[in-house]
């Protein structure tokens, strides 16, 4: 049986006709007839087609073998591919040690001695693909495979990353963006890197601010006026960096905790709600904008950690705010703890009906009638993932990021280990957490279309989170 709201075109509709109510009306008449079932030969008794496993399997693989001469454009996004394809075995439950050779070999090939990851061997080291190539370390696992990693030069890389109005830039001379403090944040929590700033980072001061100071202000600055966040400071919300910015604070502290303290959550949720739509039931990355299968993550990411930092222990997400922040929405009551803040069913049925490519090559999509391809197949099964499980927080530890971040000597010096070795990184997250199937509603899934549990900050198996903390906790110094 499929609910009426996924079959049927919105009963109110804005008399204002324009390209984009056109292009808008034209995307949900194509996902109808995919989530009718009239484009599907076998469905459940919820009108729910199975996870087509192996075919989307079969895709990954390929993915990762040589691909066609226009593929040389995207020859700076190797780490991505690498992320992309690992990760989605993964959540398919495949192993992917048979990788781990080539893993090594390519990623030293990208590894600069000045620090961090480029897209390529001779290109310049960027974030965005160091934040790639770790995860993807994490994904095959090894301690052969993490022993690549020059965490001195990476240290001293990314202290020149530093801005001093607290966020990161993403490449030497890059942009500065909300991008770069999740990925840094990532970078630094999982390899345990020191906190510490080198003196000749710009921003370096007497006061000895870390790689942490004002990290948490810089996203606080990039919520814009509609509740979403943006990029940078004054320009358009978006589904990605609110992900980025939920990811990073949440690494700083309990999302429970920081959360009300530097965003103003009730605005937030407003926005990421109005990014869902019916009858598609997929996400928007921004307003007025078409539904695409990778803000199954981007925004249904953001689901799990707002909805944890609500939760029991969360109680309700209303902290304190400081007197000189009069800002009344910051302190209004949240809802309790009680059944998703979103549809899940409506997620699941897009994922499920839309996203999935049924000819012969498999893969994930944006939507029908675009070609699958290794980012959305990614992206998709981690919103698939999300929506399929159940995360809530289970420690109130210390933030001792925040604790280094603010001054506060959170690790005592050890005579042998220089002094930006000894105040790191914690080895584990500001929160600890929990997952469960998520069974407060009917599944409409089958049982065998069950994936595995995505980490909910790290965006990788929990698994694989755990492996590649407990080694780096265990290295003293460099």
């Amino acid at each position: 049986m499929i609910p009426d709201i996924f079959t049927s075109p919105a009963p109110v509709k804005d008399d204002l006709i324009t390209t984009t109510s056109i292009t808008q009306d034209q995307t949900v008449d194509v996902c109808l007839s995919f989530l009718s079932g009239e484009k599907h030969d076998h469905s459940n008794a919820h009108g729910i087609p199975h996870l087509d496993r192996e075919r989307h399997i079969r895709f990954l693989h390929k993915q990762l073998g040589k691909l066609p001469a226009p593929f040389v454009g995207a020859d700076a996004s190797r780490p991505w591919f690498l992320y992309w394809c690992l990760n989605a075995l993964r959540l398919l439950g495949e192993d992917v040690s048979s990788y781990r050779e080539s893993l090594i070999e390519t990623a030293r090939s990208m590894q600069n001695d000045t620090g961090g990851f480029g897209g390529g061997n001779g290109q310049m080291s960027h974030l965005a693909t160091t934040y790639a190539i770790v995860l993807a370390m994490a994904l095959v696992g090894g301690d052969d495979v993490y022993e690549v990693v020059d965490r001195r030069a990476l240290w001293k890389w990314l202290c020149t990353l530093k801005h001093p109005a607290g966020g990161f830039q993403m490449a030497v001379g890059g942009e500065v963006d909300i991008r770069g403090a999740y990925c840094a944040a990532v970078i630094i929590s999982l390899l345990n890197i020191p906190l510490d700033l080198t003196p000749d980072s710009p921003a370096w001061s007497p006061e000895h601010p870390t790689l942490f100071t004002k990290l948490p202000d810089y996203v606080q600055r990039c919520q814009t006026f509609e509740g979403g966040i943006s990029a940078h400071p004054d320009a358009e919300a978006h589904g990605a960096y609110a992900f980025c910015a939920l990811g990073c604070l949440a690494i700083l502290d309990s999302p429970d905790r920081i959360f009300p303290r530097y965003l103003v959550v009730p605005r937030l949720i407003s926005w990421l709600s109005s990014r869902q739509y019916a009858p598609e039931g997929g996400f928007s990355g921004r307003t007025n904008k078409l539904v695409d299968g990778c803000y199954s993550h981007w925004v249904g990411g953001c689901w799990p950690l707002i909805e944890a930092a609500l939760g029991p222990r969360g109680g309700g997400g209303c902290v304190p705010v400081p007197p000189e922040e009069d800002q009344p929405d910051r302190k209004r009551k949240l809802p309790r703890h009680g059944q998703s803040l979103y549809s899940r069913e409506g997620l699941i049925r897009y994922i499920m009906c839309c996203c999935q490519d049924q000819s012969k090559r498999g893969g994930l999509r944006d939507k029908p009638g675009r070609p699958s391809d290794a980012y959305h197949t990614c992206y998709v099964l981690s919103g698939l993932s999300s929506a399929q499980h159940k995360w809530e927080l289970v420690s109130n530890s210390p933030p001792p990021e925040i604790a280094a971040a603010e001054g506060v000597n959170i690790v005592q010096q050890q005579p042998d280990l220089p002094a930006a070795a000894a105040a790191t990184a914690t080895a584990t997250a500001a929160a600890s957490w929990s997952v469960s199937p998520y069974l407060d509603e009917v599944q409409i899934f089958d049982e065998e279309d069950c994936i595995v549990p995505l980490h909910p900050v790290y965006a990788v198996p929990v698994e694989c989170v755990a492996d590649i903390k407990s080694y780096f906790e265990r290295k003293q110094g460099f």
